[in-house]
């Protein structure tokens, strides 16, 4: 069967444009991948990012939801502790509701550790390496710096350090929540119209620590990030796996996440691609994403070399060029992860392009499974 291909949507913000003109883009990309084949639509949660307008998720997935038909929708992720578990199932009970049983309820691990904790194995400094054919270069360890857009955000959204030690709490409650056996004082209390809702629920995770661990131990299906974490990803899997116990899945599943830009040609793709390396820096630095840049913009203010070599890694991991050779990085990714879907996120600064490049690679996807039997019949 095919690996199925996915859509991680940042609802990016351009250069002169504006977070309105984003959000409708949105929805006209979400109405293109349904066309295209694409099997769900994933929104992401950014909060005080200039160049990001998803930072309500789950109000924009109604609207995407509302303005499609069949394509699963839903989040990568929400962020457990930027709201209570009640809250969130109560929004996607809602969301079920309104437009039936076509959503995904992703959730992440985000916040900053108390002080002391342990960090994950999988950030043990390193050399770059090449794992059967895919670059896994050195782990980022990003740190939180105090006056950054991160830190502020934490407190804006009331966080304190430590309180991510309270996740698998959160995952519980929201379990109970959607399948009706939340309980306070040996009575059931039902949280409408979370109770019952047909919600399949992922945790999402960038290293081999305490996300990995907890969507093993429950069964459920995992999301590895290589597009924001390359240099962590195959341990991240591997702790899911090893972690896993059949539990609402009998067997793991993984979706593996890829930043990706496909033209016609490869040097078209470079071209309207150009600009993620200042773009990453933004966000990196901590001051936020920038509106993406234009390809003349990009090509007039290059990042400068210190910058640069801080956002190498995501640089060299992003697959751009002519659609076979985007499928051919995309099927070493998914060998060397085992993933069992690809989850893929474009940013370019004209929205034209974006959605040329998902219909691009679908056509493309799509053509090399049809080709596979073929050539297995002449083998």
């Amino acid at each position: 069967m095919t690996t199925p291909l996915a859509v991680l949507d940042l609802v990016p913000v351009s250069a002169g444009s504006t977070s309105a003109e984003a959000l409708r883009n949105a929805v006209d990309l979400a109405q293109h991948a349904e066309q295209a084949g694409y099997s769900r639509y994933w929104l992401a949660e950014h909060h005080l990012n200039p160049g990001v307008a998803g930072s309500a998720p789950n109000i924009v997935i109604g609207a995407i939801a509302a303005a499609t038909s069949s394509i699963r929708v839903g989040s990568a992720a929400t962020l457990v502790g930027n709201q209570r578990a009640l809250q969130i199932a109560e929004t996607f009970g809602t969301l079920t509701g309104l437009y039936g049983p076509r959503f995904d309820l992703g959730l992440g691990r985000s916040g900053a550790p108390a002080p002391g904790a342990a960090r994950a194995p999988s950030l043990t400094p390193r050399a770059d390496e090449v794992v059967d054919g895919l670059l896994i270069p050195a782990p980022f360890d990003f740190t939180i710096a105090p006056n950054s857009r991160f830190a502020l955000q934490g407190a804006l959204l009331g966080r304190v350090p430590g309180d991510v030690d309270g996740f698998a709490g959160e995952v519980d409650l929201i379990r109970d929540f959607l399948a009706g056996t939340f309980t306070r004082d040996g009575e059931v209390v039902e949280a409408t119209p979370a109770d019952g809702a047909d919600v399949e629920l992922w945790v999402h995770g960038s290293t081999g620590g305490e996300s990995a661990r907890i969507a093993g131990a429950l069964g459920l299906p995992y999301g590895a990030n290589y597009h924001t974490s390359p240099g962590t990803v195959l341990a991240s899997v591997a702790a899911y796996r090893s972690a896993f116990r059949p539990g609402v899945l009998a067997a793991p599943h993984v979706i593996v996440s890829a930043d990706v830009v496909v033209a016609d040609t490869a040097a078209e793709a470079a071209r309207i691609g150009a600009g993620y390396d200042t773009w990453v820096y933004s966000i990196r630095s901590g001051v936020g994403a920038v509106p993406y840049p234009s390809p003349e913009d990009a090509a007039a203010h290059p990042l400068e070399a210190p910058a640069a070599a801080s956002v190498a890694d995501r640089v060299a991991t992003r697959f751009v060029g002519a659609p076979e050779q985007v499928v051919a990085g995309l099927e070493t990714l998914r060998r060397a992860t085992g993933a069992d879907e690809l989850l893929v996120t474009t940013i370019t600064h004209a929205h034209e392009a974006r959605v040329r490049s998902y219909e691009l690679l679908a056509a493309a996807w799509a053509a090399r499974a049809a080709a596979a039997p073929a050539a297995h019949a002449h083998a």
